[in-house]
C-alpha cells in the first residue's frame, strides 16, 4: 500500500515539475529566436510552429508532450 501511495505522489509531483519546465523552455527558445539564429527559412518556420504547439500543449495540461515538442524546436536551434 505504501509503495502505491509513493508512486502516486511521485507521479503527481513529476507532472508539476513538467509544468514549470515548459515555460522555461519557451523562454529559451524565444531568446534564441530573438538572437536571429543562422537557420534556414524552413527551419525557422518549423521552430515557430513547434514553439506555438508546445505552448498550446502546456496550457492544455499535456506537459510531457509540451516538453517533447519544445525539445524538437531546441534541437533545430542547436540548443
Amino acid at each position: 500500500m505504501k509503495k502505491t501511495l509513493l508512486t502516486i505522489a511521485a507521479l503527481a509531483f513529476s507532472g508539476s515539475a513538467f509544468a514549470f519546465h515548459c515555460p522555461a523552455d519557451m523562454k529559451k527558445i524565444d531568446a534564441a529566436l530573438a538572437a536571429s539564429p543562422k537557420i534556414s527559412a524552413a527551419q525557422m518556420t518549423e521552430v515557430k510552429k513547434l514553439r506555438a504547439e508546445g505552448e498550446t500543449l502546456h496550457k492544455a495540461g499535456k506537459h510531457q508532450e509540451s516538453v517533447d515538442t519544445l525539445a524538437k524546436a531546441s534541437k533545430i536551434l542547436g540548443m
